[in-house]
């Protein structure tokens, strides 16, 4: 009954499924959406003459025919999944399942639609209205997970489950000699000019600091302090916040560095770390970190308190909590570890109010559930490596298989994050636009990754990830600010 040849097919089918059903539900959240529904308050059709002129109208009528678009894809992709999978072995038939409870539930959606362009959209229909999009989208994505699942998973990394983080196929030697061929080596570095030592040292330096995460990560403090101040904000916060950002990402890449020297050694991704190749000595590392660290809650402090208590939390949670209780004993390193990653977003919106707040800290949640959905693509493309260097890393410990699915799990949480933060803000168009395509750019690296496994594959999701958030936090800055 079931062909795994057409998985192809039908998987293609039933992730534009999917989207489709996120593309409404994302709008529907968004400020535009309920200003549209204001201007057509009949229901299947709107009342009244459609015109150039009236946008409110025309964004109401596009929403209803995308609406019975989408609902006629919902049913062919559910007839289709449940006459291929109904009745199957247990895999197959959690595909039937999930596909069931989409098309139980997208009645139930036309109707409370109805029930909140009759009565207006406010009240329980109107949240009614976004969750059972929200299950829908769910049901979808989980159906689309099982699917792509092999029928033969892959097993762990041999000897992970007993003892993690114990690694002896690295000898001491494979070690010296992937350190001495590297261009950073000190005895090299010996033969240089006087001027090309000191720009070689103070590149060093810069590496420590982890450049390549401060431009994410001041993006989304920024997107933080847009939310919170809208047009108010000010260049006096801007100009402190990510300053103080930029010195406690450096300060927490520096203790990074310094804390995993020797697993460094091991990986050939960190092996021409300059802590790992002693171009610069654990201790003026360590000196440098702390003055990087102090610097940091010297400029927090000039925002206010709160943001220096934070800057704080978050270099001891990335120095210390990550890098030395999670990363080398949990296969859950990544997922909790995502908190540091969050705390900008918290940061950038305490920086403008001087206090938590739900929408700052929905932000920080679209971070958190980003993050293993970014860096588990990694994982992938680099599982031996990690392995060599004995961490516990879903792909080492719970094997390839198991970390595709979740890469597609903590997606669809992810697009589900951000349609939650559209519905408690202001945001419009280019919000929606931007996690709609970008989140569908996603989803198809994902899909080809489950296809194709294979290490282009993961840097391309990998790459595919950092559009999304890129995009995604970009769209909040440009909507807030412009409301």
């Amino acid at each position: 009954m079931f062909d795994r040849a057409d998985t192809p097919d039908f998987s293609t089918l039933l992730a534009a499924t999917a989207m489709g059903v996120y593309l409404l539900v994302v709008v529907g959240a968004t400020a535009t959406i309920a200003d549209a529904a204001q201007a057509c308050s009949g229901w299947p059709v709107c009342e009244g003459p459609v015109t150039l002129s009236n946008t409110a109208l025309l964004v109401a009528w596009g929403h209803r025919l995308t609406a019975v678009l989408v609902g006629a894809l919902v049913l062919v992709t559910g007839a289709v999944g449940l006459f291929r999978h109904l009745g199957s072995e247990r895999s197959r038939s959690r595909v039937a399942a999930a596909l069931g409870l989409a098309l139980v539930l997208f009645p139930v959606q036309v109707a409370l639609g109805a029930f909140v362009v009759l009565d207006g959209p406010t009240g329980l229909l109107a949240d009614a209205h976004l969750v059972a999009g929200m299950a829908i989208f769910t049901s979808l994505v989980l159906a689309l997970a099982w699917e792509l699942e092999p029928a033969t998973s892959d097993a762990p990394a041999e000897g992970w489950a007993v003892e993690p983080g114990v690694d002896d196929s690295v000898s001491a030697d494979a070690t010296a000699e992937r350190t001495a061929a590297n261009a950073d080596d000190p005895a090299a570095l010996a033969d240089l000019s006087p001027r090309r030592r000191l720009t070689a040292t103070a590149f060093a330096y810069f590496r420590l600091t982890k450049p390549r995460l401060m431009w994410l990560l001041c993006l989304v403090a920024a997107a933080g302090m847009a939310l919170a101040a809208g047009p108010a904000l000010t260049v006096r916060t801007v100009v402190l916040t990510l300053s103080g950002g930029v010195l406690a990402i450096g300060a927490s890449g520096t203790f990074n560095h310094v804390l995993e020297r020797e697993k460094d050694k091991k990986m050939d991704r960190t092996s021409d770390r300059p802590i790992a190749t002693h171009q610069i000595p654990v201790r003026r590392a360590l000196a440098f970190g702390g003055t990087l660290a102090a610097a940091s809650l010297v400029v927090f402090a000039q925002v206010n308190l709160l943001a220096a208590a934070l800057g704080l939390a978050a270099i001891l949670f990335y120095s210390v909590v990550y890098t030395l209780v999670l990363k080398p004993n949990t296969v859950q390193n990544t997922v909790i570890g995502g908190f540091a990653g969050s705390l900008p977003a918290v940061i950038g919106w305490v920086a403008v109010t001087g206090r938590f707040g739900l929408t700052g800290l929905t932000l920080a949640g679209v971070i958190f559930l980003w993050t293993p959905a970014h860096f588990y693509n990694l994982a992938l493309a680099y599982k031996e490596d990690y392995a060599r260097g004995g961490f516990p890393m879903m792909p080492v410990v719970r094997g390839e298989a198991a970390t595709r699915k979740h890469i597609l799990y903590y997606l669809g949480a992810t697009l589900l994050s951000a349609v939650a933060l559209a519905a408690l803000t202001d945001l419009g168009w280019v919000f929606a636009a931007a996690t709609s395509v970008f989140g569908g750019v996603f989803l198809w690296a994902v899909v080809r990754l489950h296809r194709e496994r294979t290490e282009s594959a993961a840097f391309r999701a990998f790459h595919a990830s950092n559009a999304y958030l890129g995009a995604l936090l970009v769209a909040i800055v440009v909507d807030a600010l412009a409301v």
